[in-house]
């Protein structure tokens, strides 16, 4: 955590990638070396950690900040249509905090925009404001 801290990201990945040698059923670890990667801007193999935590088996809230945290990994890398996945998995997940609902409908809403969905990125701009009228 010390060097994640300092900028140290690489070195955090290195000694993850330990930990998944000996605990190769760590899904917690996959998401925790796919952060540090993600960090580095090797978000194809961030891509691929969270995919294989989120096979492993994440507990709810683990799972849907990497749905989110890969949506986001997908976009940098050009995957439109995997970034619009995972953001309405963790919509259709309906997690109880507002703001993390909030962020998933507007990313979602940025997506459809992007592929010319304006239907259906305003409406989900209008979700969003539902779950949190002052911010928009």
């Amino acid at each position: 955590m010390l060097k994640d801290a300092m900028g140290g990201y690489r070195g955090t990945a290195v000694e993850i990638s330990r930990v998944i040698l000996a605990e190769p059923d760590n899904a917690d670890a996959y998401c925790n070396r796919a952060n540090a990667l993600s960090s580095t801007g090797d978000y194809e193999s961030a891509i691929g950690d969270y995919t294989t935590a989120l096979k492993i088996g994440l507990r709810f809230r683990e799972a849907i900040t990497a749905y989110g945290n890969r949506g986001i990994a997908r976009l940098n890398v050009g995957d439109i249509y995997g970034a619009l996945e995972d953001f309405s998995e963790i919509i259709e997940r309906k997690p109880g905090n507002r703001r993390l609902l909030y962020a998933a409908y507007h990313s979602r809403a940025s997506v459809k925009e992007k592929i010319g969905d304006k239907e259906g990125a305003a409406e989900d701009i209008k979700e969003a404001s539902m779950l949190l009228p002052n911010v928009l």
